[in-house]
């Protein structure tokens, strides 16, 4: 875990080692298979309220194979700007690394998730998964300190490469061909993927987010 200094926020930007985003990675997918009484009928409230407490549990019982000290924390307020004097967004899930914390006193969360039902042959679900969520990380809405963000995928029907392709056409009919989900580079696995988006202002680094889309 490392950071470097970032001329436009208040503090410096939170890096996350691969381990560290990987570890989360897989305490979300397994929290999800123990998420058991959630359906696609459910609305995106209920499903993270399941899924947040089933992630504490797998990070109680060390089922993560991780242990460096983390804490699954309710959504939290955030701030776009720092010349800002009231949050302006709020996040789903936020995450606190004990060890980051213990090294640097920042009290931050050290990543943020957002969660977002979607479907790959629904364009609704889709547009405002990237609407609502991928530019939210963009905009420096959600995680503007952050140079990795995550978010979460309900996928309520077919698979999660539908997914994924019903949210690049989203993507690319706006003409955002570099910004296309791919096949994550942490983890060789279905459900995650990878992608990389310009931030506003553009003079900002770019924010890498890593998907988890969770399927019923």
């Amino acid at each position: 875990m490392d950071t470097k200094p970032d001329a436009d926020t208040s503090g410096a930007s939170i890096a996350l080692e691969p381990d560290v985003a990987i570890a989360i990675l897989r305490t979300i997918h397994a929290g999800w298979l123990s998420t058991s009484t959630v359906t696609p009928a459910d609305d995106e409230v209920k499903i993270t309220e399941q899924l947040r407490a089933a992630m504490r549990r797998v990070v109680n019982q060390r089922a993560n194979v991780w242990d460096e000290g983390m804490v699954i924390l309710r959504g939290t307020e955030s701030l776009s700007r720092p010349s800002l004097d009231r949050p302006d967004g709020r996040t789903d899930m936020s995450i606190l690394l004990l060890g980051m914390f213990n090294d640097l006193k920042d009290h931050d969360p050290h990543a943020i998730i957002e969660c977002k039902r979607v479907a790959g042959g629904n364009t609704g679900f889709c547009w405002k998964y990237v609407h609502d969520g991928i530019d939210r990380f963009r905009t420096g809405k959600y995680g503007g300190r952050h140079a990795t963000g995550f978010m979460i995928g309900y996928v309520l029907s077919a698979r999660a490469l539908d997914a994924a392709h019903g949210i690049n056409r989203c993507l690319s009919g706006k003409g955002r061909h570099p910004e296309l989900l791919h096949g994550s580079g942490l983890l060789d696995e279905y459900w995650a993927w990878s992608s990389c988006h310009p931030r506003q202002p553009p003079s900002k680094s770019p924010i890498i987010l890593e998907h988890a889309l969770l399927e019923f």
